[in-house]
């Protein structure tokens, strides 16, 4: 007959070994959980893909505008969507100044007399 510490050391050892095996099947991801896991991975995937491609989308955006407010600060805007020359009355050649030949001593020599050579001294 088996003694009670050859007993008591196999009951010792079977319980180890469930613990082992309860150990191992718990650290073991089920198929659930790696479904659940590739389903959040692929819905942050989108979530990012979308958010760069906003963000894209925005800094492109405010580039044009800044481009646009340089050309039109300089002049230089040829989109005729603009409205630009009724804002800005440099831009009515009516009321420029610099595009009337009476205002323009280098167009106009006989109201500039030290243009005409043959009168300086």
């Amino acid at each position: 007959m088996a003694s009670h510490q050859d007993l008591s050391h196999k009951a010792d050892e079977i319980v180890g070994q469930a613990q082992v095996k309860r150990d191992e099947m718990m650290n073991q991801p089920t198929t659930q959980d790696q479904s659940s896991a590739a389903q959040t991975a692929t819905d942050l995937k989108d979530q990012a893909a979308s958010f760069l491609q906003q963000t894209g989308e925005q800094v492109k955006n405010m580039a044009q505008g800044a481009a646009e407010a340089v050309k039109n600060t300089l002049g230089m805007n040829t989109d005729n969507t603009s409205n630009t020359n009724t804002h800005n009355p440099a831009n009515n050649s009516a009321n420029n100044p610099t595009n009337n030949p009476a205002n323009n001593p280098t167009s106009n020599p006989t109201s500039n007399p030290t243009s005409n050579p043959s009168t300086r001294i």
